[in-house]
């Protein structure tokens, strides 16, 4: 399952190839009985983890800025590693900037990491709004402090009222800035209520679809998105069809301005 769309639009300054994955934790999947069968693999080790990881950061080594969700920073399940230092070294990116997001000690340390290759000038770390704490955001600022591009990765609730207050909160951040952008599993699809509060807030353009991200198998619903200011012209956008884990990655090339980043090279046609 392969979608793309583009956008021929001339652009001042660079491309810049933007990633967001929810990666599971490094568990693939290729069916709902997966769900059932694979549960151990959430709480304990398995021999297939880290060569999955490694699939995935082969996969991820040539994006510019990549976000990637449901990571472990270090447990007894990961067997200690801590996945996002680990996938950034495979990966050849220089900068990683994690947040873990519930830390239940040894059990488990659900984190969330913005990989780049271009450092940051400025790291956030928030907790979002839940009923049960443990969803959260990074927000990242690369090249001018007058005028930065900020990348705002997100992990939204499960549950609509959690979602608003999140997006509400996710609001308050990016509206400040000209060069934006939102990324991350949102748990929502484009045109729902509450995800339509952040484009009313925000100057963030509202794509008029989406690609189907979830599940990774058989593709029904779009969760993940990589949303951006008009100032961030969208060359071109894809979801991946892989199998590394129970989401599709989904990533987007725009038009950066020249004061903040070199070129690299487009997406795979």
């Amino acid at each position: 399952m392969e979608a793309k769309q583009t956008n021929n639009q001339a652009v001042d300054g660079h491309r810049l190839k933007l990633l967001s994955y929810n990666v599971q934790v490094g568990i693939p999947a290729n069916n709902f009985r997966h769900y059932l069968s694979n549960t151990w693999k959430h709480l304990l080790p398995f021999a297939g983890r880290s060569s999955n990881l490694d699939r995935i950061a082969h996969f991820i080594k040539d994006f510019d800025i990549v976000g990637l969700l449901e990571l472990d920073s270090g447990s007894i399940r990961s067997e200690f590693v801590n996945q996002p230092q680990y996938v950034s070294e495979k990966a050849g990116f220089p900068y990683v900037y994690s947040k873990t997001n519930r830390d239940l000690g040894i059990l488990a340390q659900h984190s969330l990491a913005i990989m780049s290759h271009h450092e940051a000038i400025l790291v956030k770390e928030h907790s979002l709004p839940s009923t049960i704490p443990g969803r959260g955001a990074l927000e990242v600022h690369f090249g001018d402090e007058k005028d930065p591009l900020v990348v705002v990765l997100a992990h939204l609730s499960l549950m609509s009222g959690a979602r608003r207050k999140q997006l509400c909160y996710l609001s308050r951040i990016v509206k400040k800035y000209r060069h934006a952008v939102v990324m991350g599993d949102l748990n929502t699809q484009i045109h729902s209520e509450e995800l339509g509060l952040l484009f009313t807030n925000t100057t963030l353009n509202k794509p008029e679809s989406s690609h189907h991200t979830f599940p990774s198998w058989k593709p029904r619903v779009g969760f993940d998105h990589i949303l951006v200011t008009p100032e961030l012209k969208i060359e071109e956008s894809e979801v991946f069809g892989l199998d590394y884990s129970d989401h599709l990655p989904v990533g987007m090339e725009v038009g950066a301005p020249g004061t903040h980043f070199s070129a690299r090279s487009r997406l795979t046609a």
